[in-house]
């Protein structure tokens, strides 16, 4: 699969891979920081923003199209950054082909199994008919009720466009990510761990990152680095100079020899 994506800057690659229902408009923000000293590819992944729909929708899916992603860009190896569902894209890949990782970056996701991951937006979202609606301030409206933060639902408005026709439409691939919401959910496990650095930035509100999980993590991550950051889920949203900062510091840090 061809994804869709945007390049910022030069230097050594890093990839940024969005969450579920986000797109890599949600951190152009942080792609053009990284940009400064960094080969950015901000990437949409199947079934979000203007990548290609399809019905299969699984970690191990996305972790090929990844591989595909590195290999059309001759990308021998890369940094990547994940968010919640990229984050768990960016983790399976890592395992899978670690020669091609140089550093990982995970934000606010273990590596076990969730429940249904934003089951609540999905329905919200599914449920909202958007021929009823002339502009994203009419659908920001109609969406408050059930998703009251302002700022989540302003990164779920950038799903939205116009079709040939005129009217508004959802650019995510709504019905295929709901039916297989419990795949995405899915723990990621491997029996050989990740023999390189790694960082976790988990989130001290309302995060997905639980104490009892760093055990997970750095059986999987021996190198893992634990950050923690004020602000909800959407890290990348609600405190983007300290997310920024941390990445930064991290990926500025010199390797240590094996």
């Amino acid at each position: 699969m061809t994804l869709h994506f945007l390049e910022y800057g030069s230097g050594y690659p890093l990839i940024i891979l969005h969450g579920l229902l986000g797109s890599l408009d949600n951190w152009h923000a942080q792609s053009k920081l990284f940009g400064a000293r960094y080969r950015v590819f901000a990437v949409d992944l199947r079934n979000h923003g203007r990548s290609p729909h399809s019905d299969v929708f699984n970690y191990e899916a996305m972790a090929e199209d990844l591989r595909e992603f590195l290999d059309r860009h001759r990308l021998s190896s890369t940094h990547i950054l994940g968010h919640s569902m990229g984050g768990k894209t960016a983790m399976l890949f890592a395992l899978l082909h670690p020669d091609r990782v140089d550093k990982l970056i995970v934000i606010d996701i273990a590596p076990r199994a969730y429940p249904a991951l934003h089951d609540e937006i999905l329905g919200a979202l599914l449920s909202l008919k958007l021929s009823l609606y002339d502009s994203r301030r009419e659908v920001n409206a109609a969406l408050a009720p059930d998703i009251p933060d302002y700022a989540v639902r302003q990164l779920l408005l950038k799903n939205l466009r116009r079709n040939p026709t005129g009217t508004l439409e959802w650019k995510i691939n709504l019905k295929t990510i709901q039916t297989h919401n419990g795949e995405i959910s899915a723990a990621i496990e491997s029996s050989r761990p990740f023999p390189k650095p790694a960082l976790f930035v988990r989130s001290t509100r309302l995060g997905h990152v639980r104490d009892s999980d760093i055990a997970d993590i750095t059986r999987l991550f021996p190198l893992a680095e634990i950050s923690e950051i004020d602000a909800g889920h959407w890290i990348h949203a609600d405190a983007p100079a300290e997310l920024s900062r941390v990445v930064m510091s991290f990926l500025a840090q010199a390797r240590s020899s094996p």
